[in-house]
């Protein structure tokens, strides 16, 4: 026997019926709470609650000062929702480092990727990006330009999912990652192993464009966990 549906629920489920249906259209705001406690005949914890449901779901988006406005859910609300949770685990060395296996998944399958499809256009970003990382070398804008080499290559499979959770964790990854005894050598490792990497692009060479990867990114981890804990004021924290 089926429990009868809670009060929030059944006002969550109205409403996103509504927007469903374009009774309520994308990013127009949802009645006032007082409206919605006498429409339902609600209190305003249960109002509340029923909102806070339809945020959860991507059918709310809120901010300070305004009302709640009707959405859509989408692949990238969706993901970004749960990695508000996964984020807190960067701190627990065991979890970081299950972080960093699915990101060596997903930059070795992208790399392999590219190498196999990159156009021109696609190419010609790439060796950009790739410039750019060179030129900031053992400056505090080499990490920046790390992230943006990669967030290209990425891009490059043309997946909005594997951009999404590439996008989600990779800054949060570098924030959480110890400074080091030597940023501009590590730098200049960093980017030869970027350099090899839009070579094998560029030639289509998926071995050595796969190879290539993993080690930078093995390398990368393996250094950051022997990496000693430096004031942050005399270093800088780089991705490797």
């Amino acid at each position: 026997m089926h429990e009868p549906k809670r009060t929030p629920d059944l006002i969550a489920q109205t409403l996103v019926g509504e927007i469903r249906a374009g009774t309520i259209e994308l990013d127009e705001a949802l009645p006032t709470e007082r409206e919605l406690c006498e429409r339902f005949a609600a209190s305003r914890p249960t109002v509340r609650e029923a909102l806070a449901q339809m945020q959860l779901r991507g059918y709310v988006t809120a901010a300070a000062g305004r009302r709640p406005r009707a959405s859509r859910p989408s692949i990238a609300n969706i993901l970004k929702g749960a990695g508000e949770q996964i984020r807190d685990l960067l701190g627990d060395a065991e979890s970081g480092a299950h972080l960093e296996q699915m990101r060596l998944f997903i930059e070795t399958g992208a790399v392999r990727e590219a190498a196999t499809r990159a156009a021109n256009l696609q190419l010609t970003k790439l060796q950009g990006a790739l410039e750019r990382n060179f030129e900031a070398i053992g400056t505090s804008a080499f990490a920046p330009t790390d992230i943006a080499f990669h967030r290209v290559l990425v891009s490059i499979s043309g997946n909005p999912v594997i951009l999404t959770l590439h996008d989600m964790f990779v800054s949060s990854m570098i924030a959480h990652r110890p400074p080091t005894d030597d940023p501009e050598r590590y730098d200049r490792i960093a980017y030869d192993e970027h350099r090899l990497i839009y070579e094998a692009v560029r030639d289509n060479d998926v071995t050595a464009a796969t190879d290539v990867m993993e080690r930078h990114l093995a390398r990368s981890y393996r250094a950051r966990l022997g990496a000693p804990r430096l004031s942050t004021t005399s270093t800088q924290t780089h991705e490797l």
